[in-house]
């Protein structure tokens, strides 16, 4: 009796695990979202491929795009078939001049509403001297300071498609022509950079570089770049500031470029520098200036030493009505005999 309970038991138990297992193998589980699933009202970007576009199509397969103002009751001024709305593309032929809302239209040519939008996508990176806290872009840094990324970026917005991060690349190329794939801080650890989760604009990665170990990062200067390829779009699109940033550089070495004596001194030693000071001969010089002929009492003694010529300020000038008379040397005896002479022949002829 007991052993028949047992048994019935056993038959019980192993009955329900057959269901619950069989439950779990045959229903069909709940699909995560993928960055490549386009709900009804995402964003896309130029150059993105092996889209599902179903849930934003529903059962449409034409696109249709109106100019900018344009009203979507009139004929569209675009429009795409889509053959595959499991596998999308956005082609930069037909959607880099045509941004904005695209709409699902029924076979007829009617708007049945928006599907997604398409934007053009933007990535730049900057890169932070996290020790000093200063932007040192195309710029010098010192060995042994902690270096960040300043990542700004529209490309966040495929969040919205149910995905926590989008992943980008941080490309660090070394004097040598080397690319790091991590980066080490100053305490060792190591930060993955390709790839590199963003969620947010403008995202910093904190120090996660640190320039001090020589023996992984040489001195001399670096190129750095941030490039998204999510759905291939790099491959796609491929453009500066778009789907991959401009490419800036960074100088790592132990001295300042602008210092003309660029040797790495690990000991300085102190130089003491004999600076000879020559002072100027004096020299005294005639200076024709107008001064004051009465010099006050009160003049500073420094001025006793100056050589002028003093000159009036409005120098005199007297004008003669006189003609002047010309003399010939001996000329005052000559009158003065001639005086004589005639006194005497004045007297004779009294007599």
């Amino acid at each position: 009796m007991v052993k028949g309970l047992l048994n019935a038991e056993n038959v019980a138990v192993f009955t329900l695990i057959f269901i619950l297992g069989s439950s779990v193998l045959f229903c069909p589980a709940t699909a995560a979202p993928t960055i490549s699933t386009i709900q009804l009202g995402n964003t896309v970007f130029i150059g993105e491929q092996g889209l599902d576009i179903r849930p934003a199509m529903g059962t449409d397969t034409i696109l249709g795009w109106w100019a900018s103002g344009a009203s979507t009751t009139s004929s569209p001024d675009y429009t795409i078939s889509v053959s595959n709305p499991e596998s999308f593309s956005v082609n930069p032929s037909d959607f880099a001049s045509r941004t904005g809302v695209w709409y699902h239209l029924s076979s007829d040519y009617k708007v049945n509403g928006p599907a997604f939008t398409v934007n053009d996508p933007t990535l730049n990176l900057r890169v932070e001297d996290a020790t000093v806290g200063v932007d040192v872009t195309d710029k010098w840094v010192p060995t042994d300071d902690d270096l960040r990324f300043r990542i700004e970026t529209n490309l966040v917005q495929m969040v919205q498609r149910g995905v926590s991060s989008v992943p980008v690349t941080i490309k660090v190329r070394s004097p040598d022509g080397g690319i790091y794939s991590s980066l080490l801080n100053k305490d060792g650890a190591s930060t993955s950079i390709d790839p590199y989760q963003i969620s947010s604009t403008p995202q910093y990665t904190g120090s996660i570089w640190s320039t001090k170990n020589r023996a992984v990062y040489p001195t001399g200067t670096y190129s750095i770049w941030v490039e998204c390829n999510v759905n291939s779009m790099n491959d796609n699109y491929g453009q500066s500031g778009k789907t991959i940033s401009s490419t800036v550089s960074l100088l790592n070495q132990d001295q300042n470029p602008l210092i003309g004596n660029k040797a790495y001194v690990t000991n300085p030693t102190p130089v003491v520098t004999t600076t000879t000071t020559r002072i100027p001969a004096i020299v005294t010089t005639t200076v024709t200036t107008a001064l004051p002929t009465t010099i006050p009492a009160t003049t500073s003694r420094s001025m006793e030493m100056v050589t002028s010529e003093t000159i009036p300020t409005t120098p005199s000038i007297v004008e003669s009505t006189a003609v002047p008379t010309t003399h010939t040397p001996g000329f005052e005896a000559g009158l003065v005999i001639a005086a004589v002479l005639f006194g005497v022949v004045l007297c004779m002829k009294k007599k």
